[in-house]
């Protein structure tokens, strides 16, 4: 598997373009329409933008040492639930793996990855270049879901399509 700091540069500067279009259609909608429960594995958009951001959070614990969230995954829904701190934290999170991702040497990228997996009770050890395009493909996964659930409730999330991505995006 070939994951190159320039793929980890673009994917960053991706999921700031896209995390920040779904938070502005979710800002048309209020409180009320963002927390209610759409039959989505997290529940509501809110608990998913919630999950998103918490496993942003884990994997980042793993490759760069950041602090691990709280919750676990069972918590991982409701970490977040103030909507306004959440916008503050999901920008800030975004700026800070763009930074861990324009900071990558190809170096960085060998070897493995060893942690303690809540979700499967045990140690693992993966490839590390397996667990970043896990990382940003699940980031992806729960923004389609985000997307489909904001487009059910009325508002207009923005294109999602890699190729069209703004250029200055993380800039």
């Amino acid at each position: 598997m070939i994951v190159s700091p320039s793929y980890c540069a673009m994917m960053a500067r991706y999921n700031k373009w896209q995390n920040a279009s779904l938070v502005e259609a979710a800002d048309a909608l209020d409180d009320a329409a963002r927390v209610a429960d759409r039959g989505a594995f997290f529940g509501s958009i809110m608990g998913t933008f919630s999950h998103l951001l918490w496993g942003d959070t884990i994997w980042m614990s793993r490759f760069d040492g950041w602090a691990a969230p709280g919750g676990g995954l069972s918590g991982s829904a409701t970490l977040h639930t103030d909507w306004a701190a959440f916008k503050a934290e999901r920008a800030r999170v975004d700026r800070q793996i763009l930074g861990w991702a324009d900071r990558l040497d190809p170096d960085d990228l060998l070897g493995d990855l060893s942690w303690h997996s809540g979700v499967l009770g045990r140690n693992v050890t993966r490839p590390f270049a397996l667990c970043i395009a896990h990382f940003f493909n699940h980031q992806t996964h729960h923004r389609g879901q985000i997307h489909a659930m904001l487009t059910a409730a009325g508002a207009r999330p923005g294109d999602t399509d890699l190729f069209v991505m703004p250029e200055d995006i993380g800039l």
